[in-house]
């Protein structure tokens, strides 16, 4: 048996604790929030218990179906027929074959070159050619100038602004390939998600780990990770130490330095070159639906948003219509400190261009969540630059959500990866 302390109670922290006392450790996860779930945590939204940061399952997230079936919840699955639209002034059906040859402002060849780029980017399986290779140059070389710029182009600078045009062409091929494969068949996507909310899993994995005999503390932020010769003794935090053989950290990369001081320099340096941006959820309650569509990605100069996701339109909530507008951004950007109400009438107004129906009247319930370091930048070559798991510390291994790289951030990669560092534990003590 080891003293295994997990510092962060998200999904990676959750699935790392849980696998760790499955195991027969003694496990203690500390979280900093008052809740457990990081980003897959909940809120009460009029009566509806909601993600902060909204999420969804697409078929291809086999570790999360295992870990539902292990944790005896896989009859919380539901799975949905959805579809995609585009706005450039005026709603377009988008994300299949028919929607893209009956969208009016491309000529035939253009549609030919974008529809052949997301027949292989769904069907290859590896990609190691673009790893170094821009998103930009690699999009305008398969379907030309006019499509990168009239649908990439402004999702790129309202997502990523200042790094837009440096970001890993095999990171954006993972994403597209991830969708893509959610389909029930070619016209038909398919994607899931948990009865409940992601709450569901999360409190799974934290009775699991209580059953299991561990423990789990909230609203107890670390501070320290200690060490003595090289091996990490334990975690510090305002509420006591908590003495370990083992650390998972899970913490944001750009948090580690500041937590574990210990680190050799040149790891301290490989930890500070990894950049992260912001994210708010604008989140509203609406009394009529948007869209038929559970994601419109948004192409309009005037509007700085790059898309908005109707929830409702995979989880049923009622009669109320659930929409997110997310806003990704470096927080150095003058937008990320916007008060509330501001965001609000910027989030609203881009709803009303997309459906002039709505109006102030519909609104039945707002919400705003914000944080920090929501999204890694992930430029050309980004694999070279992740620091492995374990770390030059005996017994200590860190990672993030950048870790997962070239996928994107989720639970299912969440899973993976704290499972494996608490496989790895055994094989360090």
């Amino acid at each position: 048996m080891a003293r295994v302390v997990v510092i962060g109670a998200g999904a990676m922290g959750l699935a790392a604790g849980y696998r760790a006392a499955k195991d027969g450790n003694q496990v203690d996860v500390i979280e900093a929030a008052p809740d457990p779930g990081g980003m897959a945590g909940h809120f009460e939204f009029g009566g509806l218990s909601l993600e902060r940061f909204y999420h969804f399952v697409c078929l291809s997230d086999r570790p999360t179906f295992e870990l539902m079936k292990e944790l005896g919840i896989e009859d919380k699955m539901r799975w949905r027929k959805t579809t995609m639209g585009y706005f450039d002034g005026t709603l377009h059906p988008w994300g299949d074959p028919i929607a893209l040859l009956r969208y009016p402002k491309l000529t035939l060849l253009e549609k030919m070159r974008y529809g052949l780029f997301a027949y292989v980017c769904v069907r290859r399986n590896r990609w190691p050619a673009i790893e170094h290779e821009p998103a930009k140059i690699w999009i305008i070389r398969w379907c030309g100038q006019k499509i990168y710029d009239w649908f990439w182009k402004p999702l790129f600078d309202h997502k990523f602004y200042e790094y837009a045009d440096n970001i890993s062409a095999a990171w954006i091929w993972t994403r597209i390939r991830r969708i893509g494969r959610s389909r029930a068949g070619i016209l038909e996507e398919r994607l899931g998600y948990i009865e409940g909310g992601s709450i569901t899993l999360v409190n799974a994995l934290v009775e699991e780990i209580k059953a299991h005999g561990g423990r789990v503390h909230l609203a107890t932020p670390a501070e320290r990770v200690t060490t003595a010769d090289g091996r990490v003794t334990g975690v510090q935090t305002g509420k006591g130490s908590f003495p370990a053989d083992a650390v998972i950290c899970t913490v944001p990369t750009p948090m580690v330095n500041a937590l574990v001081p210990d680190l050799p320099e040149d790891w301290k340096q490989r930890y500070a070159a990894i950049h992260n941006i912001g994210v708010i959820c604008v989140i509203f309650k609406l009394a009529r639906s948007v869209t038929p569509h559970f994601w419109v990605n948004v192409s309009v100069p005037e509007i700085e948003i790059p898309g908005v996701i109707e929830f409702s339109n995979l989880r049923r909530v009622g009669d109320d219509s659930i929409v997110y507008v997310p806003y990704y951004m470096p927080v150095t950007h003058p937008k990320f400190a916007w008060p509330d109400e501001q965001l609000l009438a910027e989030a609203l107004s881009c709803l009303q261009q997309i459906n002039p129906q709505l109006t102030q009247a519909d609104v039945r319930d707002t919400k705003v969540a914000r944080l920090r370091y929501g999204q890694p930048i992930c430029e050309p070559g980004f694999a070279a630059k992740i620091p492995p798991v374990k770390t030059p510390i005996v017994g200590l291994q860190i990672a993030d959500t950048c870790f997962y790289y070239p996928e994107d951030r989720g639970i299912a990669e969440s899973v993976r990866l704290g499972a494996a560092m608490a496989e790895a534990v055994g094989e360090s003590n």
